[in-house]
C-alpha cells in the first residue's frame, strides 16, 4: 500500500501507519542503493532492464518465505493469516488500490506463494500482464533457477543488514 502514497499523503492515516508508510519508504531507499541488492540486479539488467529491481525484491522475497524459520519462531502460515486478518479488520483505511487487491492476493494466498519457485513464476506472470507483457518479467525464472545459491546468498546477507537497519529506524520514528 504504501508505494502508492505520495509526498505527505501519509500524513491523512492513523500514526502506526505512517509510521509504516514511512518505514517502507526507508526500506526501499536502503534496498535500491545497497551494494548486494545491486550486485543481484546487476544479474538481471541486461534482459529486464529497469524492472530488475522488482524483479530481486520478489526474488528475495522468495527467500524470505523459503527460510521463513530462520528468522521467526512463528509458523509462516500463522503469519500470513495474522497478516490477512489485519487486512480485513482494517478494511477502511485502506487505498482504494488495496481494497481491490485484497481478495485476489487472499484467495491465491499470494504471499504463501512467494516460497516456491512455482509460486514466484505465477507472480511474476500476474506482474508482467500488468506491464502488458512489456517487462517479461515472468522469464525472470529462468534467472532464478541458473543463480539460485548466488541470489540466497545474496539474500542472507543483505536481509541481516537491512533487518538492523530497520529496527534502528522504526526506534527513531
Amino acid at each position: 500500500m504504501a508505494d502508492g502514497i505520495r509526498g505527505k499523503q501519509f500524513e491523512h492515516f492513523p500514526e502506526d501507519v505512517q509510521k509504516g508508510i514511512l518505514l517502507h519508504r526507508f526500506i526501499d531507499t536502503y534496498t535500491d542503493s545497497h551494494d548486494i541488492f545491486r550486485k543481484s540486479t546487476k544479474r538481471l539488467h541486461d534482459r529486464y532492464h529497469h524492472y530488475a529491481g522488482v524483479i530481486v525484491d520478489i526474488v528475495y522475497d522468495h527467500f524470505l518465505a523459503k527460510n521463513w524459520t530462520n528468522y521467526s519462531d512463528e509458523k509462516l502460515e500463522s503469519f500470513i493469516s495474522r497478516f490477512y486478518n489485519s487486512l480485513h479488520d482494517n478494511y477502511g483505511i485502506l487505498t482504494e488500490k488495496t481494497q481491490g487487491l485484497m481478495p485476489y492476493m487472499i484467495e491465491r494466498n499470494w504471499l504463501l506463494s512467494y516460497r516456491t519457485t512455482e509460486g514466484i513464476h505465477q507472480i511474476l506472470t500476474q506482474m508482467d500482464r500488468r506491464s502488458k507483457n512489456i517487462s517479461k518479467m515472468q522469464y525472470a525464472v529462468e534467472e532464478l533457477n541458473e543463480f539460485y545459491d548466488d541470489f540466497e546468498e545474496e539474500f542472507t546477507l543483505f536481509f541481516e543488514e537491512i533487518r538492523k537497519q530497520a529496527g534502528e529506524k522504526l526506534l527513531s520514528l
